[in-house]
């Protein structure tokens, strides 16, 4: 199985724990866009009402573009279940977020929502965090000090940019500091330090927020809990 076909299925698995009625956050990345692909197909389909947060521009125009029902935070604002990607799973379902470029809207969504689901191909499990670059969100003007305090905690913070040599920007305008910190001993620690600089908005540390995650593989989608 390519890591393409695990993606797709499993994000055909994450649909089946939408119901109609519900209020769903729709997550940002790769394997989100095939759930919102799946989702808006069983919502044509099988006339499922159900409405939408995205926690992206692209999640939110993908989604508008299939004829779902997409609306914000401020007119929706307890949802049922939050359906989203990560770029690792460790025990404990401690995640690593932010590849996608989209954390900070990602979190506040995820924290919105009475159940967090991930959804991931097996090759995102490991058994630390931290190989992965863990993804800092900074507002602009912050980004010299950042850079030196995050350097001081050994965290090694490269700024994001495109293929291009542009400065990456979030859909807030803020930049992102991807931090080669290797192994995560405590990501605990780690997450309290890096929030505690002046000038983070977020970081990619998502920390006893998931509830289950579905995980694709060779064998089928297996259910990880906490």
């Amino acid at each position: 199985m390519t890591q393409d076909e695990a993606k797709r299925l499993v994000a055909r698995r994450a649909v089946q724990f939408v119901e109609d009625g519900m209020a769903v956050g729709l997550g940002t990345g790769t394997t989100s866009r095939m759930f919102i692909e799946e989702l808006g197909a069983k919502v044509k389909a099988a006339g499922l009402k159900i409405r939408c947060v995205a926690s992206s521009d692209a999640s939110h125009d993908l989604a508008k573009s299939l004829g779902m029902d997409v609306t914000t935070l401020a007119e929706l604002p307890t949802l049922d279940v939050y359906i989203d990607g990560a770029d690792e799973v460790a025990p404990g379902l401690a995640l690593i977020k932010g590849g996608g470029g989209a954390l900070l809207r990602e979190k506040i969504v995820a924290s919105s929502a009475k159940r967090f689901i991930v959804v991931a191909d097996s090759t995102k499990v490991v058994e630390h965090l931290g190989k992965f670059p863990l993804p800092v969100e900074v507002v602009k003007m912050a980004l010299p000090k950042v850079q030196t305090k995050l350097t001081e905690l050994g965290l090694k913070p490269q700024l994001r940019k495109y293929p291009d040599g542009s400065i990456y920007l979030t859909d807030e305008n803020n930049y992102i500091l991807d931090c080669h910190v290797g192994m995560i001993t405590d990501p605990v620690k780690t997450a309290a330090d890096v929030r505690a600089i002046i000038g983070v908005v977020e970081h990619g540390l998502f920390l006893h927020m998931a509830a289950l995650a579905l995980i694709a593989g060779d064998d089928g989608v297996l259910e990880l809990q906490p």
